[in-house]
């Protein structure tokens, strides 16, 4: 799956579930790029952006892809290191709502 597909991909989701209000969340995939969820505008965006975020989630594309298809379980991911979450962990606990 490429940055666009996910991006393309969150974009429907968050049309679709809303975001975190008031929250902006970064999905950083490392040398992939990076999707950015702003949920402080109205109505939320969805872009590529770089840019200071409330929570920034670092995943590898593979793992993203797995966690968003329902495949990888996101806890599990994070115990064994495949998530990492930088910031307010309290958002990251509410990602299910934009996954889901």
């Amino acid at each position: 799956m490429s940055i666009a597909e996910i991006t393309q991909g969150l974009t429907d989701r968050v049309a679709k579930n809303g975001a975190i209000a008031g929250k902006v969340v970064v999905f950083d995939f490392g040398d992939d790029g990076l999707v950015r969820i702003d949920g402080s505008s109205e109505p939320a965006t969805v872009s590529n952006d770089a840019g200071d975020a409330d929570c920034r989630v670092k995943v590898s594309i593979a793992d993203f892809t797995d966690i968003a298809s329902g495949k990888q379980n996101p806890q599990m991911a994070f115990m064994m290191g495949k998530l990492k979450v930088e910031g307010d962990m309290g958002i990251a606990m509410q990602l299910g709502k934009i996954l889901g």
